[in-house]
């Protein structure tokens, strides 16, 4: 498994640094529900000094890989935001209650009796019907276009002009809702800082859909892998049925070690550094991410939950001579280390080294 640590860490160009295009294209994006996290990932496989100030420069924030928020190259606009017929489409299905399931979940979520008896009478209650999505759709679109880019703002603007708390619900769920489908439809990209706020999306044709979920696998294939049809599935967040017929269209070689197959593409026959003595991971991080983590290489079994919280949180992990062995935090110019295990003090020297190589401003460092 050391010679397959070696593979992945330097695929991931966390020991083979490259620039900050590179990095981002090759690793499909970097998950970034939190901004910060992004950055972090991004700051420790660049070869190129990166301020916050200009880290988003020539990068967008949109919905992509898992359903998830990632940060990404600009010109790989058409690849995430990919679908012809969905592009820059004004044609949405709304968002309601349907049926006795329907019923349930709006009781459960607290909506009033008037609601209640709609969602009964008419078999479906809207919430936002697909014609008042287009309406607030386009609205949203003109006031970012003025300039109106923070989202509390753009809620604020639309409940002034007539928008129900159920239409606002629906329109600017945490999760997505029709925001969402404004960012993946090329309408809108989120800007690439902490607070949300959105900025138009400039103009692009969007790759077809087949394609483009090809060579996002491709590039798994290249700069995750050598991974498993398990790995696969659970960075995809797909079955392991479509990852078998990806796999059947692309040039995957396959080598098998301890009774399990693992496929990767380009030249696997090289000279690769030697695992450094320690990697301060960022929260959300690539290699926590692009395996199925009850199997990790790198993270051990009784750690999973130190790293990945049951409120869906990846945790900052302490990567000490390839094993996680912890989590750390970082505020106000003070580094905190929880460790799941002992730690030698040679060990401990190598994590405050990393921390110091990290970040020129540490005020102090402490163990939990």
């Amino acid at each position: 498994m050391e010679t397959l640590k070696r593979i992945r860490l330097y695929r991931q160009h966390l020991t083979d640094k490259a620039d900050k295009r590179t990095v981002v294209r090759d690793l499909n994006g970097l998950q970034a529900q939190f901004t910060v996290n992004s950055f972090h990932a991004l700051k420790i496989r660049c070869n190129e000094e990166l301020s916050e100030a200009a880290y988003g420069e020539n990068l967008v924030k949109n919905w992509t890989v898992r359903g998830t928020v990632h940060v990404f190259a600009k010109d790989d606009l058409p690849l995430f935001c990919h679908g012809k017929e969905r592009y820059r489409s004004m044609e949405f299905s709304g968002y309601g209650f349907f049926g006795e399931k329907g019923y349930a979940l709006a009781k459960s979520w607290g909506y009033p009796e008037d609601f209640l008896r709609e969602c009964q009478e008419k078999g479906c209650a809207w919430t936002l019907s697909p014609e008042r999505q287009a309406d607030w759709s386009a609205f949203i679109v003109r006031r970012v276009a003025e300039g109106v880019s923070d989202r509390e703002e753009l809620k604020k603007l639309c409940t002034e002009n007539g928008m129900t708390k159920f239409e606002l619900d629906s329109m600017f769920d945490s999760w997505g809702g029709g925001m969402r489908e404004l960012c993946e439809r090329g309408f809108l990209n989120y800007k690439v800082q902490e607070k949300k706020a959105f900025a138009l999306c400039p103009e692009f044709e969007p790759m077809e859909t087949e394609a483009a979920e090809l060579e996002i696998f491709r590039r798994y294939l290249l700069h995750y892998a050598p991974a498993t049809i398990r790995d696969m599935a659970y960075y995809y967040g797909c079955s392991q049925t479509k990852v078998k017929a990806m796999l059947a269209k692309l040039p995957a070689e396959k080598i098998t070690r301890n009774g399990a197959d693992y496929f990767y593409m380009g030249d696997l026959n090289g000279d690769y550094p030697d695992i450094p003595p320690c990697l301060l991971l960022a929260g959300f991080d690539p290699l926590m991410l692009g395996y199925k983590k009850e199997e990790s290489v790198f993270l051990p079994r009784e750690h999973l939950r130190g790293i990945f919280n049951l409120a869906g949180i990846v945790m900052p992990a302490v990567l000490l001579d390839g094993r996680v062995v912890g989590k750390w935090s970082r505020k106000n110019g003070k580094v905190t280390f929880a460790l799941f295990e002992t730690v030698s003090e040679r060990g401990r020297r190598a994590i405050t080294e990393a921390a110091e190589a990290c970040w020129k401003d540490i005020r102090s460092i402490s163990w939990n």
